[in-house]
């Protein structure tokens, strides 16, 4: 019920004469940051041939749909296993097969072999209401990034309570104890200690763990080839990401590889066998020349991080799984790491594709010791798209507004927004026939709010806050509705439990689409479950609203539907707090009372595009008052969006769900894009 649909406003083009019609479809491209660089022509074409002359030659003997996480490989020997959604068995393969590996990307595969498996990436051919990989992929690393800041509180709880303990004067037992605990500090192993300190320090490991123990990571078994929904130029923003959803299963070793007790999963194999390596100069003795590589093996480096070899490495584990790799032709991931401070562990891991080793052998390191190197060199027929390329994209943002191609106004919000950018207005105007709520009492805090027991607002939320400090304050997870400090609250504008009432953070930027008209993307790097914006215009009566055909930049505030969510696709956590806010589960509804008209007066959010897979979510906030009627509307970024990557929400339509003045249904197709687009918007 969220009826607002993109269009071209006159006044922030230059050319008055825009077709408006022309441009009010509603949907989002993928960005184009990050869409896959065009793949080497010849190559492409050459494996089409192939594809088509093996369809032409053999006629497919049974076909059958494998899951995700069940792929069978006991009777192939082919390195295609376990890729990707669909499973063709052929007869005798011709003497070059085609591979189609996730993202659809077509890959030389092994030669002259009978019985191969030919895994065909079909989109197309997915059953209604099947997930695809890449959403089951997203939806993962939500769920990653949610448990993380649920331990992210946790620890900024323990370090408060540790500061709160040194400030309070001590009683003698109290420091009798205290210097017991020290004696058994002193007495600790450096193990233990490193143990100790690894628990309380790392939320990530925490959240990875917990997500293995419940099975909630999306593909635990290794795998051979590229990963279903993660294609060249993916990037991950921690190791213990790429371990939930099975990408390199090892948030420290540098080797991925199916260990030799898996023989009876890969009898036809010779074990160990690696599967992925991640490059990020944690060896002093790595080339990386970009199509061909050459990487030190594992294994007797100064596990303290000065990159230094302190002993010989041995053939065995993932050295000899590289080894293996060689003699049976298989490839391997290669994922490289460069310094971030948009990443909480300080990088960023970029999947570059599939490479085969070439050679290998064994040196006298840097440091005297002996060292095995592994040459590899990237596959023909991946997308272009390499870790230096996506460093050379972002390199593009500019320095000012100014610097922006085709540039309309350099500020259309007339200085009334934090950053500079191209909107309107920043404040929330109220019609005239509109009654605000009575102010909520707020809390009795002082500075800033600290203990969720105390907090009467804290307790509105479930008893504890709904953000985290880290950040600058990330809301930890969608709520039905979230309770915030209001300006009667006694806490300052610096708490915890203000954070979507800071104005904007990041630099965001209106550009012109070729569907879509106007959209939004940021310059910076935003994090998931940071607030992006609000939703401003005019506060009106739903009935009061204009019936202009040409404002579609009415946004209903309906908490209702996003606390049931939104048929489904945006399941919100909790329950609300308030008897008089709760959700009836009965069919009557009477719709949204209150709107936000921005046709007039409004701010970038009317810019932001949907998409049937968005990376923002809305959320209803409550702060000057309780009424959820004329709640605040609030974006959030519901994944980790790396810059220029255009921002979306869910509008929230139900097919079929509009009608015309004629009573017949009106239909809009949908252009986002996202790999399990409904096609249309409503």
């Amino acid at each position: 019920r969220y009826t607002m649909v993109v269009v071209v406003d006159e006044s922030v083009t230059s050319n008055k004469n825009d077709d408006v019609s022309a441009t009010r479809t509603p949907g989002t491209r993928t960005s184009a940051r990050i869409q896959k660089i065009k793949t080497t022509q010849d190559a492409i074409k050459r494996r089409k041939q192939e594809e088509e002359a093996i369809t032409k030659a053999e006629k497919p003997v049974k076909k059958q749909r494998v899951k995700y996480n069940n792929i069978n490989n006991n009777n192939k020997k082919s390195v295609t296993e376990s890729v990707l959604t669909e499973v063709v068995k052929e007869g005798v393969i011709p003497e070059a097969e085609t591979v189609s590996f996730g993202g659809g990307e077509n890959v030389e595969g092994l030669k002259g072999e009978e019985n191969k498996a030919l895994v065909v990436c079909s989109p197309s051919k997915r059953q209604i209401g099947e997930k695809s990989a890449y959403s089951m992929v997203t939806e993962t690393v939500r769920a990653f990034y949610k448990t993380f800041l649920h331990y992210v509180q946790e620890e900024e709880k323990r370090c408060k309570k540790d500061e709160d303990d040194k400030k309070k004067p001590k009683s003698k037992e109290e420091k009798k104890s205290k210097k017991d605990k020290d004696d058994k500090k002193k007495t600790k192993s450096k193990e233990d200690a490193a143990e100790e300190k690894r628990q309380h320090k790392r939320p990530d490991l925490k959240a990875l763990s917990s997500m293995l123990s419940s099975n909630t990571a999306l593909t635990p078994q290794t795998r051979i080839g590229s990963i279903p929904g993660v294609d060249v130029g993916h990037q991950f923003f921690s190791r213990c990401e790429m371990v939930t959803v099975g990408f390199h299963n090892h948030w420290l070793s540098g080797i991925d590889y199916i260990g030799e007790s898996s023989h009876r999963e890969y009898p036809n194999y010779k074990l160990p066998l690696a599967v992925a390596i991640v490059m990020s100069g944690q060896y002093e003795d790595d080339l990386d020349n970009s199509e061909d590589v050459v990487y030190t093996g594992q294994g007797g480096n100064n596990l303290l991080g000065d990159k230094r070899q302190i002993k010989d490495q041995v053939m065995s584990r993932g050295n000899l799984g590289l080894k293996n790799c060689l003699e049976q032709n298989v490839p391997v991931r290669v994922i490289r790491g460069h310094q971030s401070r948009t990443s909480y562990v300080g990088k960023v891991y970029t999947y570059d594709g599939l490479y085969k080793v070439d050679k290998y052998w064994a040196e006298k390191g840097v440091s005297g010791f002996t060292v095995y190197k592994f040459r590899l060199k990237r596959m023909e027929g991946q997308p272009s798209l390499m870790t230096e390329q996506v460093y050379f994209a972002r390199g593009r943002i500019p320095d000012k507004v100014s610097e922006l191609r085709g540039l309309a106004r350099e500020d259309i919000s007339g200085g009334l927004e934090n950053i500079p950018i191209p909107a309107t207005n920043l404040s929330l105007q109220v019609s005239d026939n509109v009654v605000l709520p009575s102010s909520a009492s707020g809390c009795n805090c002082k500075g800033s709010c600290t203990d969720p027991r105390s907090c009467a607002c804290a307790r509105l939320n479930g008893s504890d806050f709904p953000y985290v400090h880290r950040d600058g304050g990330r809301l930890i997870e969608p709520k039905a509705v979230v309770f915030e400090c209001g300006p009667n609250c006694g806490c300052g504008p610096s708490c915890i439990n203000r954070t979507s009432q800071r104005g904007l953070r990041y630099r965001l930027e209106v550009f012109k689409t070729p569907k879509k008209g106007w959209a939004v993307r940021s310059w910076d790097f935003i994090p998931s479950g940071a607030p992006v914006c609000e939703y401003i215009g005019v506060l009106k009566k739903t009935d009061d609203v204009d019936l202009n055909p040409e404002n579609n930049y009415i946004f209903d505030i309906d908490c209702v539907q996003t606390m049931k969510g939104l048929g489904g696709r945006e399941r919100r956590v909790g329950e609300v707090a308030m008897a008089s806010l709760q959700v009836q589960n009965d069919d009557k509804d009477s719709g949204p009372e209150f709107c936000i008209d921005a046709g007039t007066t409004g701010n970038v959010a009317r810019y932001i595009n949907h998409s049937c897979q968005p990376n923002l979510f809305v959320q209803c906030v409550l702060s000057a008052h309780h009424d959820m009627t004329q709640a605040r509307v609030i974006l959030f970024a519901a994944d980790n969006i790396l810059p220029l990557k255009e921002l979306t929400y869910d509008y929230g339509y139900e097919l079929d769900s509009v009608h015309g003045p004629d009573g017949k249904i009106k239909q809009l197709a949908c252009y986002c894009g996202a790999p399990d687009c409904r096609k249309r918007l409503f």
